[in-house]
């Protein structure tokens, strides 16, 4: 796994701090997930999951805590209602999720943070498919990558690891020298299990998240530099 480094340069930012605990080190690539991690669209897919949960006649309260970091199919085929053609209600509910971008924009500094980022050194991976994909990073200002991993870039979403396997693999890197940056259980388990380091994005929480990985509330402070190895260090302003 990644090794701590603590001889990294000064930039022109000013002087950089170590990496929060846990992230400090050399990696071939940043991954990203999308909602909740690069952006909060958490406003907008719950009222559309909402109404369709109410309209289904779930408990929307408890329901709503299972979307997250999962696709669309995966989280209605979970459920197993009677009747319920998964593929077709997931589609109406890409359709209305497209057409419903009120509230959505990005995570504290996570443009600053992307845009300082070499092109080739970093991807977004996300559960969401490219056309609702597009429309959030669009609305909320997200630059977009050379390399964006999809829903229907997969035989199976997060929390498998495949989608985060194949964007270091187009990236021309081991996911073990990856880090991810994720906000939701599937898609941390996919993490770890594509053996990456993993940093959990805390903005969107409404409750302290348990886990073991290091965690940021958004980007604010985060800085990268790449080395004569082409490996980024992870630093903090």
């Amino acid at each position: 796994m990644n090794a701590s480094d603590t001889d990294l340069k000064t930039s022109d930012a000013g002087s950089l701090s170590p990496a929060p605990s846990g992230i400090a080190g050399k990696y071939g690539a940043l991954l990203f997930d999308m909602d909740g991690t690069l952006l909060s669209s958490i406003k907008a897919a719950e009222r559309i999951w909402g109404a369709w949960a109410a309209r289904q006649g779930l408990d929307v309260d408890a329901f709503l805590k299972t979307i997250h970091g999962a696709r669309a199919i995966d989280t209605i085929r979970q459920l197993a209602l009677p009747g319920i053609d998964a593929e077709r209600e997931a589609q109406e509910i890409t359709r209305a999720e497209i057409a419903d971008i009120d509230g959505v924009v990005e995570i504290p500094g996570a443009i600053r943070f992307l845009l300082s980022l070499p092109s080739d050194k970093w991807a977004i991976v996300t559960s969401a498919p490219k056309a609702l994909a597009m429309r959030r990073l669009q609305a909320a200002g997200i630059p977009l990558p050379a390399v964006l991993i999809t829903s229907e870039d997969v035989e199976r979403g997060k929390p498998q690891p495949d989608c985060y396997l194949l964007a270091a693999q187009k990236l021309g890197v081991s996911s073990n020298d990856c880090l991810i940056f994720e906000d939701a259980a599937a898609g941390i388990a996919a993490g770890e299990t594509a053996g990456a380091t993993v940093v959990v994005v805390t903005s969107t929480h409404e409750h302290k998240i348990e886990t073991t990985h290091a965690t940021i509330c958004n980007y604010e402070e985060l800085f990268a530099e790449v080395d004569a190895n082409g490996l980024m260090h992870i630093k903090a302003h």
